[in-house]
């Protein structure tokens, strides 16, 4: 019991680091960035990723400092729940003169993208220096008309079955009463199950292209689901007490004796 108490605090702990640590805003960015997916700005624009057809990619990269910068490549990425599904670099070198602006295009090919994700993903390009470091980048949201058994359906799959498991174990512990006598206790044994239900329900909006899992969306479901397991664990019903085994019979009780008269001639 202690070890699947400690282990529903660690996926709770585990699903709340996912979601707060996300990544970190582009802060400070040398170069300020402008991306078209198709001859269609990305930014504020949701944008359709058919890995059938390979993307026209523009940037448009402004110089703010006073000292040329050296682009190494574009990096386009995909990430939900603070987990990167896909990442493609192309290498694409260019120099942008101080206080300038250039305006590059090129062909990205998406096909494995079909095997990696699917639905709607919030999706970043940057373009990267020659020390890998992210001199600017646009954010947007992504269409991905991938497989349903990509790298994040397959993850979709995985969550529900788990999650599954989950409510069945703490719900047959209710049904059998073997859950704690500790309301804590019991509201910590349904955690799991809330937790895992709301990232569910994360994954399956973004599939069903209803709701990108961006943080405004992720944090207040997978909380919401959280609290919701735990005020069902805490409020279920006392386990009925264990009712004490009877006392064994005494042998002796009921019993009659009764005195043999024997003469002796019955001896003989």
């Amino acid at each position: 019991m202690r070890r699947l108490i400690a282990s529903g605090v660690a996926l709770v702990v585990a699903a709340l680091a996912v979601l707060l640590g996300g990544s970190p805003a582009l802060a400070a960015e040398p170069l300020g960035i402008a991306v078209a997916f198709d001859g269609k700005d990305i930014a504020g624009n949701a944008v359709t990723i058919d890995p059938a057809k390979p993307v026209e990619l523009t940037v448009t990269a402004v110089n703010r400092g006073d000292s040329p910068l050296r682009v190494r490549s574009v990096r386009v990425k995909g990430v939900a729940l603070a987990l990167t599904f896909f990442a493609y670099d192309t290498t694409f070198p260019f120099d942008v003169p101080a206080g300038e602006s250039v305006t590059r295009t090129l062909v990205l090919d998406f096909a494995d993208l079909a095997g990696q994700a699917i639905g709607l993903l919030p999706t970043t390009v940057e373009v990267v220096g020659a020390q890998r470091e992210s001199l600017g980048g646009v954010s947007t949201v992504s269409d991905v008309k991938g497989s349903l058994w990509s790298v994040y359906g397959a993850f979709g799959v995985a969550l529900l079955v788990l999650t599954a498991l989950a409510w069945a174990s703490a719900l047959l512990a209710l049904a059998r009463h073997k859950l704690s006598a500790n309301r804590w206790r019991r509201a910590l044994r349904f955690l799991p199950a809330g937790v895992g239900t709301g990232l569910v329900a994360v994954v399956t909006l973004s599939v069903l292209r209803l709701v990108p899992p961006e943080p405004s969306v992720e944090i207040p479901v997978v909380l919401g689901a959280a609290v919701i397991g735990l005020l069902l664990g805490y409020l279920t019903p006392h386990p009925a007490p264990v009712p004490a085994p009877a006392p064994p019979e005494d042998p002796g009780v009921g019993v009659t004796t009764k005195k043999l008269d024997t003469t002796t001639e019955d001896l003989r």
